[in-house]
């Protein structure tokens, strides 16, 4: 059992992981990034060659549509928190394997803890599967579900949008329909806050 007290020591924890061999062929991991008081987490499937490249979530083509979709819900990027299941690229951008996932499941387990987000949005099915194994994200995209005071929301991923454009306007009403739900929750956290403050 890890005892991270913060993002930023799990983000260390990522830089020195050699635990699969992801590191091998890195250039460098990505252990996410965001505000630690988010309250809306991002869960993709794993870094692009850009991420590779800078070390950053979601900063490619794919990078810029999701701002698009984060606006489409009333958010901002710099006020959730981005990653990933797999903290590393697989070569070629290849799906990750069940091996890679489970290395890197301690440093989701930690960020979804130390976070205690009110929202996760799921992009793609590798994120789905990893919090509703079996499931099928043609049938559960755009689909919010309850677990316990927390909201998972499925989404397609936006890389698949880019080269399957129908799908592009599936995310954007996906995203559009969050809308309310992003807008309720926040804004009970933020009355909640004000309470105890």
């Amino acid at each position: 059992m890890t005892s991270w007290t913060s993002l930023d020591e799990i983000a260390a924890a990522v830089r020195a992981c050699r635990a699969c061999d992801l590191h091998r062929t890195r250039t460098h991991p990505v252990p996410g990034e965001g505000p630690p008081t988010a309250r809306v987490m991002l869960v993709g499937e794993a870094p692009g060659y850009h991420e590779d490249r800078t070390g950053r979530p979601f900063v490619g083509a794919a990078g810029k549509l999701l701002d698009r979709l984060l606006e489409r819900a009333g958010l901002r990027r710099d006020q959730v928190f981005i990653t990933n299941i797999v903290k590393c690229r697989p070569p070629k951008n290849r799906d990750p394997r069940p091996e890679e996932i489970a290395a890197c499941r301690p440093f989701l387990q930690a960020q979804i803890t130390l976070l205690d987000p009110a929202i996760i949005f799921t992009l793609g099915r590798f994120a789905l599967q990893y919090f509703f194994p079996g499931a099928r994200i043609g049938q559960m995209h755009g689909k919010a579900v309850q677990r316990g005071a927390r909201w998972i929301v499925p989404m397609y991923h936006p890389a698949a949008a880019l080269y399957r454009p129908a799908l592009a306007q599936v995310l954007e009403e996906d995203f559009a329909a969050a809308a309310e739900l992003v807008a309720r929750v926040l804004g009970a956290s933020r009355a909640d806050a004000a309470e105890q403050g």
